[in-house]
């Protein structure tokens, strides 16, 4: 998993797998859902990121016990 913010767009993109992105849908205004060729999530992406996302330089990661 990786995620990554860009401050030049304002974009929030966390990456499940690497696998290529074959369809997208906007599921909510601004959240956009990435899924490969056999529906699989393979991508989120949050738009206007800085208005939704209390801190983009801060990242929390936890994993549940």
């Amino acid at each position: 998993m990786k995620t990554v913010y860009d401050p030049h767009t304002d974009t929030l993109t966390i990456r499940l797998s690497d696998r290529p992105v074959a369809e997208s849908d906007e599921d909510k205004p601004g959240v956009i859902l990435d899924y490969d060729a056999e529906g699989n999530l393979v991508a989120l992406e949050i738009l206007d990121a800085s208005k939704r996302v209390p801190d983009t330089r801060m990242m929390q990661f936890e994993v549940a016990a």
